[in-house]
């Protein structure tokens, strides 16, 4: 769900301020463009009560951002170069170069609507795995890539666009410089980011409801209250940066990847740019569009020509370009949108909450399901606002991101039920109802809903799949082994249409090969490291290797940045079998400058550092930030594997060529 790449209004990516300049908009230009945004809301007030905004027709349309990964499973980035050669109309730019964008036709919301998105998309998508493969590469549908690493995720893989760095300068000036992610699932990851670029780890299947603007309250409440349910259901996001945390991650990750409020406006209670929002819609669109003009500063701006004023007074709909420019950097897991196609226009409800994948057949089947539900939500209360709180609607919304199936959600008639037992009982037959009603196919309804079904019955998500398929190989391989063992045997069974439900676990015997686990040092580093601080005494620091067996361990101060190692071989020397009459501080025996590596360094330097520093480690940190640890005997048990494996055909590595070298070399035991 990428920021800057069109608005997701129909604006085209030119309209972003930035050209050649990243710069961050100058004041002047700001001043103009908010009072340009007034402007826009003033118009769209008038258009409100008017025949110029299209009213009882219901249309439905789709976005699918999806990545690209090598044969190895991990990130391609090749994104633009797909783009420049296929020129195909549908596809756009995403954040990161190892993603896209899918832009689906709007449909008429009835008859065989569903079958057609379906249709369109396996077209699309055939497109762009035909030109990857070219490239040893193929399309992969999942929420977020377990390959993911942070060495993914600097400017370099940035889509070179000037708008994209023109947001990132932005989003990080407004934060203080450094993005922080905090995350608590059966694991729990913690981290500083100084980019955007955490943002590209999301992708999403992102579903449109046109709306008139009259109806445009009741529907958006019915959306904020059916969102919870649908997304139970389709979780697909369950591990981030070798981590199991929410069942979809994405919603707390894309939350917090571009929170620039300052630590005075966090501690406020000031709103997130991406959000569930604060309250109901209780009057019309405006609501929402004041809302977050009043919440959030202007982050990218530009001038328009345009004069909604004079088009309305000839009786034609403005484009309120201003409005939508700036409605495109507020991210609601429900947003409202509002377009001009063909001379008329139009509002809906941009649902961003559902995940890409697995299948497209359990895509269209959760749009299928929420459809159905929003159909006949709102056939059931005139205003689901006045049977529920709110604050129980946003619950709901991060209960089923966290648990899936397994969360707890109230309902309308003020029951609490898990998400399994709410749809299977309740909502399943109501979504039946609502498409019946809408006249979906009756065909076509009984596929995508009976997915839906044997999804929830067998509790097969796309979470689940991966979670159990990692759990399987747990003691087999590396993390990073199993990792991209996950992704190309996604990619194999994306291949063949079936739902996740249906999918086999993958296993360790599908593993497109070890070696490629051994490229970088980031792959099979210790990032559980245990640390001390320059003021411990050095009998904890010997008590710690001696309790766990190590032989050197990294001192870091209070912000988590590396300031020196101290050995094993050191505190014998020092404590000589005696005890001291005076406690000595670890600072006055570390090494203060250690050899250290980051974690894209390759194996093989890594090696070649090691011996010709005579080291017995080498911490690995981005920055000063200590990421983790690699021992000599890491990098033997490295070579060993290497050695005994038998001779290919093919070329041997630089890291083969270079392990009888090095181990002949040996290393020593600083």
């Amino acid at each position: 769900m990428t920021m800057a790449n069109r608005d997701s209004q129909g604006l085209a990516p030119s309209l972003y301020v930035g050209g050649a300049n990243t710069a961050p908009p100058e004041l002047p230009q700001v001043r103009t463009f908010m009072r340009s945004v007034l402007r826009d809301l003033r118009a769209l007030e008038q258009m409100l009560d008017g025949p110029l905004i299209e009213s009882g027709l219901r249309r439905i349309g789709a976005e699918q951002e999806l990545f690209l990964v090598d044969a190895q499973g991990r990130p391609a980035s090749i994104g633009p170069d797909l783009l420049e050669e296929l020129g195909h109309p549908a596809l756009t730019t995403e954040l990161g170069r190892f993603n896209l964008e899918a832009n689906l036709n709007p449909q008429i919301f009835g008859g065989r609507c569903l079958r057609s998105m379906e249709s369109e998309l396996n077209s699309v998508l055939a497109t762009v795995q035909e030109a990857a493969q070219r490239r040893q590469s193929h399309v992969v549908l999942t929420g977020i890539l377990p390959t993911l690493r942070r060495s993914h995720l600097g400017i370099d893989n940035m889509t070179p666009l000037p708008r994209y760095h023109t947001l990132n300068n932005v989003m990080t000036k407004l934060c203080g410089g450094t993005f922080r992610i905090r995350i608590k699932g059966t694991d729990e990851i913690h981290i500083a980011h100084d980019n955007v670029m955490l943002e590209a780890c999301n992708t999403s299947f992102q579903i449109h409801f046109q709306a008139g603007s009259s109806e445009f309250p009741r529907l958006y409440n019915a959306a904020q209250v059916v969102t919870s349910p649908v997304l139970a259901a389709a979780v697909n996001s369950p591990v981030w940066l070798g981590h199991r945390l929410w069942k979809e991650t994405r919603i707390a990750l894309f939350q917090q990847s571009v929170d620039a409020r300052s630590t005075t406006h966090q501690t406020r209670g000031q709103s997130t740019r991406v959000s569930f929002g604060e309250s109901w819609v209780r009057d019309s669109v405006l609501d929402i569009f004041r809302e977050d003009v009043t919440r959030h500063r202007v982050v990218l701006a530009r001038v328009f020509d345009e004069e909604p004023a004079e088009l309305l007074a000839a009786g034609r709909p403005p484009e309120l370009s201003s409005l939508r420019l700036h409605n495109g950097t507020v991210y609601r897991w429900n947003r409202a949108c509002y377009g001009v196609n063909d001379g008329i226009a139009h509002l809906r409800i941009e649902n961003r909450a559902l995940p890409a994948g697995p299948t497209v057949v359990d895509e269209v089947a959760n749009a299928a399901f929420y459809y159905g539900l929003l159909s006949a939500i709102t056939q059931e209360h005139d205003d689901v606002a006045q049977t529920m709180p709110f604050d129980h609607a946003r619950s709901n919304f991060y209960h089923a991101a966290s648990h899936g199936l397994e969360a707890r959600l109230h309902w309308t008639n003020g029951g609490i039920y898990t998400a399994r037992d709410l749809i299977l009982n309740e909502l399943l037959p109501a979504a039946h109802e609502g498409l019946r009603v809408a006249g979906i196919h009756d065909e076509d309804r009984e596929r995508y809903l009976g997915i839906i079904e044997e999804r929830v019955r067998s509790g097969m998500t796309g979470a689940q799949w991966a979670l159990n398929s990692l759990e399987g190989m747990s003691d087999q391989g590396t993390a990073d082994e199993r990792s991209r063992t996950l992704v190309t045997a996604t990619v194999e069974r994306q291949k063949t249409g079936d739902p996740v439900h249906k999918w086999t676990l993958a296993t360790l015997k599908e593993s497109p090969g070890w070696r490629a686990s051994y490229d970088t040092v980031e792959q099979f580093m210790t990032s559980d490291v245990l640390t001390v601080q320059p003021d411990d005494v050095i009998e904890l620091a010997a008590s710690l290797m001696a309790w766990n067996h190590i032989r050197f361990l990294p001192v870091e101060d209070d912000d988590g940045a590396l300031v020196g190692l101290v050995s094993h071989r050191e505190l014998v020397g020092l404590l000589g079998g005696q005890r001291h009459s005076e406690a000595v501080a670890i600072r006055d025996v570390m090494c203060c400058d250690p050899p250290t590596v980051t974690p894209e360094t390759s194996a093989v330097d890594a090696m070649a550092l090691m011996r010709a520093e005579g080291a017995g480690c080498l911490p690995v940190v981005q920055g000063t930030q200590l990421l983790g640890i690699i021992s000599e005997s890491d990098l033997f048990n490295v070579a060993s594997l290497l050695l005994q494996e038998p001779p290919r055909r093919r070329p041997r590595s630089r890291l083969v060529k270079a392990v009888p070298r090095i181990i002949g070399a040996g290393t020593g035991h600083r």
